[in-house]
């Protein structure tokens, strides 16, 4: 299998798992959603951002510098999984010791037994990221897809169960530590790493160079996305965050579902061909424009039926979540460019460009949020995409610095995805000024003739229509349906 076929064969995988994880999310999110309230979400958003904080340091980054590595054996994994359970098990000391001082400060005392519990999750986090980098590492994306939706699956039925017989936020934390437990047993039965002690100071050297660079950057990534869920709980309160995470976690569906499965084999793809720069940048707009052609009709889509969607889905509760998330689709675009962006300078060891940029991004975001603040969940909605327009321009600035590319490659890349999605909010448009009133009345059947409408005139332009930089994606397509269409739209 030659390397475009590796890429396209790992996309498939993770991009199906990801959709199995994220339907299964979406279906158990919608259960837990009305057996609980949006306090119990606002605080675990919280007990997570905290614990995900520190838990970039226990990792060191040397998972994706195993992955990157041209060569790395047994030695080099077991070296780097001994020094990251030093690392977890000191952290959960940490967090054991201060858990009582940190409840104080945001005053639930809850929290204090929350952050315990969650902490446990540090001493098994090295045995996943060993294996999991493993996999990566040989393309074994079949395998991880498999077991991420195994695990998922009994994250979000033990949570559903918790919940039904009132455990509250418990049911949300217990769910994820015993999963992670689950998921680490299947990894050990399906991957040959077996992990062991090994004090070899020179291996921990030679990742930790890069391993060093990763932290730092993911440290600041980590800070520019959970400021915010810091900054909103401590000064607006779990509910507010509650809500504003819905919001925020329905945004972010397509780029769930497609951009995150395009970016692990991507990522290693680029690893392999860091010194080929015209194959670099070939790689880099193909994977704008498809990720435009498939995220842009569920943005367009969620755009228009966000509040009837969370009333239908959610109930009346959640409601003032929609803005939110209406808001916030514009972000959507801008990943399919920054996503691929971050990608390629990590592949290229290009960090310390990335990690400035982060810096700034990070003061730029807490500003902003904090601004915000004053006009409610609309107003720190509208200031996360301020953020993100400018990060968007800077990273592209940034790899047009590294491969051979402008301003007009870009809008290239974009200009399918763009085109396509005009035409759906055409359509739209049109299905929404003849429902009229279905809107508010019946908001269920508003949400189906939308959808309906929406897909069919999708579909049917993405598959037909002669854009030539989708042709073979088309291509592909119109051979996987033929024979599975009604016979008026096979292709001939």
């Amino acid at each position: 299998m030659n390397l475009g076929q590796s890429i396209r064969s790992g996309v498939k995988w993770l991009a199906a798992g990801h959709i199995g994880t994220r339907v299964s999310e979406f279906a158990f999110g919608i259960i837990l959603a009305r057996l609980l309230v949006p306090a119990d979400f606002g605080m675990v958003a919280t007990v997570s951002a905290l614990t995900g904080f520190v838990g970039l340091f226990t990792s060191a980054g040397m998972g994706q510098a195993l992955i990157r590595a041209k060569h790395a054996d047994v030695n080099d994994f077991n070296a780097v999984f001994t020094l990251q359970l030093t690392l977890g098990i000191l952290v959960y000391a940490g967090f054991y010791l201060t858990a009582p001082f940190i409840a104080q400060f945001f005053e639930e005392a809850i929290y204090a037994d929350l952050i315990r519990v969650s902490a446990l999750s540090f001493l098994l986090r090295p045995f996943l990221s060993m294996r999991g980098a493993w996999l990566s590492r040989e393309m074994k994306f079949n395998i991880a897809t498999v077991i991420n939706v195994s695990s998922g699956l009994f994250v979000g039925v033990s949570s559903c169960l918790m919940a039904w017989i009132g455990m509250g936020v418990w049911s949300l934390t217990l769910s994820g530590l015993a999963g992670a437990i689950l998921k680490n047993f299947l990894l050990s039965r399906y991957t040959p790493v077996r992990l062991k002690p090994s004090l070899n100071l020179g291996i921990m050297r030679k990742h930790s160079g890069y391993g060093a660079k990763i932290t730092i950057n993911e440290f600041l990534t980590y800070l520019i996305r959970e400021s915010k869920n810091l900054l909103i709980s401590k000064l607006a309160g779990p509910g507010f965050l509650g809500l504003f995470n819905k919001g925020e976690s329905l945004s972010r569906l397509p780029n769930q579902l497609f951009v995150s499965a395009t970016m692990q084999p991507l990522f290693r793809a680029m690893s392999k061909v860091q010194d080929d720069l015209d194959t670099t940048k070939y790689m880099f707009h193909r994977t704008i424009t498809l990720l435009s052609v498939y995220t842009f009709p569920i943005y367009v889509g969620l755009w228009w039926v966000a509040e009837p969607f969370i009333l239908v889905v959610y109930g009346e509760k959640w409601v003032a979540a929609s803005e939110v998330m209406r808001i916030l689709i514009l972000i959507g675009a801008l990943l399919n460019i920054l996503t691929p962006c971050g990608v390629l300078l990590e592949a290229q060891n290009r960090l310390g460009q990335d990690m400035i940029a982060l810096m700034i991004r990070l003061v730029i975001t807490i500003l902003a949020i904090y601004i915000g603040l004053d006009w409610g969940l609309s107003g720190v909605a509208w200031a996360l995409v301020a953020t993100y327009v400018f990060s968007a321009i800077y990273y592209y600035v940034l790899v047009s610095r590294v491969i051979p590319t402008g301003v007009t490659d870009l809008f290239r890349s974009l200009l399918p995805g763009l085109s396509l999605a005009t035409l759906l909010m055409l359509t739209l448009t049109t299905v929404d000024h003849f429902l009229g009133e279905t809107r508010t009345t019946h908001p269920a059947a508003y949400l189906l003739a939308m959808t309906a409408s929406g897909t069919i005139v999708y579909s049917t332009a993405f598959l037909y229509l002669p854009i030539k930089a989708i042709r073979t994606e088309a291509q592909r397509w119109r051979h996987l349906l033929n024979g599975k269409l009604p016979l008026v739209f096979r292709s001939r």
